[in-house]
């Protein structure tokens, strides 16, 4: 190791140490401390790591948790960067704060934002990277749903080695022809719930062929823009998949059931959209050696993570602590919501800082129309846009009488502890959520960090 290197990587590891163990932690500073000492750390730290990049609009986080159980089930450490700091400096810091521990392989597993995947390839050369999705997200940072692969891609061509796990059912990940290794995962349902031949909804992202432009066709829709979709112009359509969903046993917001080929499995968190989560990572587990009851044990024991439906109890409640942002991920939010059978309460915090994105007409596009507003017993609204957000819900049809305006965290933390119901559902943009879990652990509600 170079001594520069040597050094940086001291201080970011004694940064660390002090922010976590004296202050109340941080997951970007050692990274960044690390960087400005040695602009290539990353490249000296990872360098024994076999590497998957998880990258996409939306289901990074749950996706590379879901992957980082399974294979632990079988080669025991894993590192990974749970908090989603999944910038560069926050992946240093992944990497900086990382005890090794035994291990048959060395192997890393880190969500990346999709602008970072070139630069972040530049110095870990992985060996998988994980596709999710794409759709339109913070359009301020990333631009159309095309800007955003070509970003994904400028890293992907770097490595022409590395092999490509893809959501077959996205129609952008196989429209271009790359040199590397596929495996294409997806929904298989069974003929009888497949509708022969129609179109997506005028306002879906990425309906057209990405080939030829033509509106694309769909054997079968899963939610947006995921499908078998086909192109009737050019005749461009889903690949062939290696591994899919074939049925869907049961769905509620705590709990999920499917089948993939011939055994059944379960995860701990709700959303259809999370299936496709578990769908990736079992395509990450099995390309990795390991066995579908291995896969299906790790998945029994998923736990809650980050904001992602992650589960806090609060004065005799029970709240779900949910993140959105953006018009596709809010929508397979409420539908999840609509898959609750006991009547809770609704708090939604908007905020619109850079990582939330700062144009906040998507909420306009999230359908909450489509909630059971009947069984909403109470409505908080807050963050930096609470007002531009209870007018959305007014519009939308929920009742003023039932909504309330929270000034800040401790209003809202102070009204979850009045609302009528036991369950709460709180949907939040990143900054807002971040704050609000802060408050949260100062009153000792949660512990601090991640």
């Amino acid at each position: 190791m170079k001594l520069k290197s040597a050094v940086a990587k001291f201080a970011g590891k004694s940064s660390y140490w002090f922010l976590h163990n004296v202050l109340k932690g941080g997951t970007s500073f050692p990274g960044k401390l690390a960087m400005k000492l040695d602009p290539e750390i990353l490249h000296t730290l990872a360098n024994n790591y076999e590497t998957v990049i998880v990258t996409g609009t939306n289901g990074k986080t749950m996706t590379t948790a879901l992957i980082v159980e399974a294979l632990r089930e079988k080669y025991g450490d894993v590192l990974t960067n749970p908090s989603g700091s999944n910038m560069q400096q926050g992946i240093v810091t992944a990497f900086l704060a990382h005890k090794s521990k035994k291990a048959q392989r060395s192997i890393a597993v880190l969500e990346v934002d999709e602008a970072n995947v070139k630069m972040v390839t530049q110095l870990l050369h992985p060996s998988v990277f994980v596709l999710t999705n794409i759709f339109r997200d913070q359009m301020d940072r990333y631009g159309e749903i095309y800007t955003t692969y070509e970003k994904i891609l400028e890293g992907v061509k770097l490595a022409p080695q590395a092999t490509v796990i893809a959501n077959g059912d996205a129609s952008i990940f196989s429209s271009v022809d790359l040199p590397n290794p596929k495996i294409f995962y997806g929904f298989a349902l069974p003929s009888d719930q497949v509708q022969n031949d129609f179109t997506a909804p005028v306002n879906t992202d990425g309906v057209l062929c990405p080939r030829c432009d033509h509106i694309l066709h769909y054997h079968d829709r899963i939610y947006a823009n995921l499908g078998d979709f086909f192109c009737s112009n050019c005749h461009y359509k889903r690949p062939e998949l290696t591994y899919a969903v074939n049925q869907i046993i049961a769905q509620s917001p705590d709990r999920l059931e499917f089948q993939m080929g011939s055994k059944d499995y379960s995860i701990n968190i709700g959303g259809t959209y999370n299936i496709y989560n578990a769908l990736a990572a079992y395509s990450v587990a099995r390309h990795f050696g390991l066995s579908e009851d291995e896969v299906a044990s790790a998945f029994a024991k998923n736990k809650r993570v980050f904001g992602r439906q992650e589960l806090i109890e609060y004065a005799g409640k029970k709240i779900d602590l949910i993140l959105v942002k953006n018009p596709v991920g809010l929508d397979e939010v409420l539908h999840m919501l609509n898959t609750e059978k006991e009547d809770y309460s609704l708090a939604v915090l908007l905020n619109a800082n850079h990582a939330d994105g700062i144009d906040t007409s998507w909420i306009w596009d999230g359908q909450f129309e489509d909630l059971n507003l009947p069984q909403i017993k109470k409505v908080l609204v807050g963050g930096q846009r609470s007002h531009d957000m209870g007018f959305r819900l007014e519009v939308a049809g929920f009742d003023p009488a039932k909504m309330i305006t929270c000034s800040d965290n401790e209003a809202v933390i102070n009204e979850l502890a009045q609302v009528p119901t036991e369950k709460v559902y709180i949907l939040s943009t990143y900054t807002a959520l971040l704050s609000l879990r802060k408050s949260l652990a100062e009153k000792k509600i949660i512990k601090a960090g991640i």
